[in-house]
């Protein structure tokens, strides 16, 4: 008998969903009694298994920091419970929450991971039931003290994963970072990408609404948009640049806007438009522009990654010197290209 113990979150999602008339609605209750009876639950292999559904269950599209807040408030109060535990979500915004809780469990030593399933459990076809059953065993069975994304036969990095695909099962990807573990006939998991256990015991760091925004370049892009968007009390924004991080180096006037609010203490990341790469900004004329308007570099951080990055940095008690250089640095191995 294999006495692991794994806690799972069910937060709401697609993977609980029941059909009715107005199609594919989540009814409490219905999912934990739906895989109560697991045959699967009586394997050697497989941990044992406490579920808990959330009393509101959530769609993924509704999600707040209070609800990331919640959800590692209820992994730190059963932490020396449980071995692993799994946090049952919706997809479309699996991606942020993977990578929120990532930097909000600080020093977390167990594994946490991530899943849900782009069919109900309930449908003959659905991708949900391997997405639970291997959670389980990774969560159960590994050392694997960090935050991870399970899809469709892969553990990701949670905070360097992207939503690829709105219907297909192969959902995500990890454009920037391998794989921690392929599941095929065997499990394969690639000790040597994790990251390190750490020697303190877990603390949480909440995330407060964040006053960031993402905006992207585009071709004929307005200095106005960007006026308004300055204008709005924001602490932080995440440029959608081009290529390499490049921006319009003729536009007098966009330069500007970005120097006055970087000099006023407003964090400016620059992250590429591109689904793989790196930013570099010593590159081209375009990317030296921005880098001498004082804007910081994302490197090869996602989207997602860099949001829920810089929001954490300005829940702490960091100095705006600090933010921006902690997030040139890897705090959970959300970059790979650190500060010479």
């Amino acid at each position: 008998m294999n006495h692991k113990k794994v806690y799972v979150a069910y937060t709401g999602g697609t993977i609980g969903m029941k059909p009715s008339d107005k199609g594919f609605i989540p009814e409490s209750g219905y999912f934990t009694e739906q895989i109560a009876s697991l045959p699967e639950f009586a394997s050697p292999d497989m941990p044992q298994v406490k579920m808990h559904e959330y009393e509101n269950l959530i769609d993924s599209s509704n999600i707040t920091p209070e609800d990331w807040y919640f959800i590692s408030q209820d992994i730190k109060s059963r932490y020396d419970e449980f071995d692993g535990f799994v946090v049952l979500h919706g997809t479309d915004t699996m991606a942020y929450t993977a990578s929120a809780l990532s930097f909000m469990l600080e020093d977390l030593s167990k594994p946490v991971i991530v899943t849900g399933s782009q069919i109900p459990w309930s449908q003959m076809r659905t991708d949900a039931r391997d997405n639970l059953i291997t959670s389980l065993l990774l969560a159960g069975n590994y050392d694997i003290p960090e935050v991870g994304l399970y899809f469709h036969n892969r553990l990701y990095r949670g905070n360097r994963t992207r939503k690829l695909n709105a219907s297909g099962f192969h959902a995500f990807q990890s454009p920037n970072f391998p794989a921690i573990a392929e599941v095929g006939t065997k499990i394969k998991l690639h000790e040597e990408l994790l990251l390190k256990d750490p020697a303190e015991r877990l603390k949480i760091q909440k995330i407060s609404p964040p006053k960031v925004i993402i905006l992207s370049l585009f071709p004929g892009f307005p200095a106005e948009l960007l006026e308004n968007v300055l204008s709005s009390s924001i602490q932080g924004l995440v440029l959608m640049t081009y290529g390499m991080g490049n921006a319009p180096c003729n536009d007098g006037k966009l330069l500007k806007l970005l120097s006055d609010a970087s000099a006023q203490g407003v964090i400016i990341v620059n992250c590429t438009q591109c689904y793989k790469g790196s930013v570099d900004m010593r590159g081209y004329e375009t990317g030296h522009g921005l880098l001498n308007a004082g804007v910081i570099s994302g490197f090869d951080m996602t989207p997602e990654a860099t949001l829920t990055k810089l929001s954490y940095l300005l829940s702490s008690e960091c100095t705006v010197e600090e933010i921006k250089q902690k997030m040139q640095i890897s705090l959970r191995g959300e970059l790979t290209t650190e500060i010479e």
